[in-house]
């Protein structure tokens, strides 16, 4: 009886490991081949660093066929330590063609993590400035064929919407200035309050 070891194996994550999050903004894809050839492009993303760990999507766009546009935010999970002990890790990208019996590869694109992600506060806009970034979608035979446009904030998060800013106002009283406070409304983000 001969006892092969097989050559990859897949990694399980250890109870401990523990995850990063990042967000990812999948804004749209141009000039994608047409694998439909009857019927239109019904195109959705499938964005992971680690697939067995974690994979987000996007939700299908069903008229921009060939162009589709998302704009949506997704969130990614991968092991922590990856950043430092693998300088490949990268976010990777699969567009797939959306359809009743199976889904169809259009192609995927990849951007090293070391890339996009330089550190900061999330919170500064100097630290997190809007970034996006344009790649070469290849398809499965290995030929690029169309384009990605993406956002990573380079802390790995947005910038928190406020939905109103704290400030000092002048207002008249009795005929004298008089500066008051205003409150600042609490932090939004997403329709949670922080």
């Amino acid at each position: 009886m001969s006892h092969c070891q097989p050559k990859y194996r897949r990694v399980v994550p250890a109870a401990t490991t523990k995850l990063r999050e990042i967000e990812v903004m999948i804004i749209s894809a141009q000039d994608l081949k047409n694998v439909k050839h009857v019927t239109q492009v019904r195109a959705y993303a499938v964005v992971y660093v680690e697939k067995e760990y974690h994979a987000a999507r996007t939700g299908v766009d069903e008229q921009g066929g060939t162009n589709p546009t998302w704009n949506e935010v997704v969130e990614v999970k991968f092991r922590e330590d990856l950043l430092e002990n693998d300088v490949l890790a990268a976010l990777n990208v699969d567009i797939y063609a959306h359809g009743r019996v199976r889904e169809k590869p259009v192609g995927s694109a990849r951007v090293l993590l070391c890339d996009v992600l330089k550190g900061g506060d999330e919170r500064e806009p100097a630290d997190n400035p809007v970034q996006c970034m344009t790649v070469q979608v290849w398809r499965p035979s290995g030929r690029p064929h169309g384009l990605l446009n993406l956002w990573v904030p380079p802390t790995g998060r947005f910038l928190m919407r406020r939905e109103s800013l704290s400030f000092s106002a002048r207002e008249a009283v009795d005929g004298e200035e008089v500066e008051v406070e205003v409150e600042e409304e609490p932090v939004v983000k997403g329709g949670e309050e922080a």
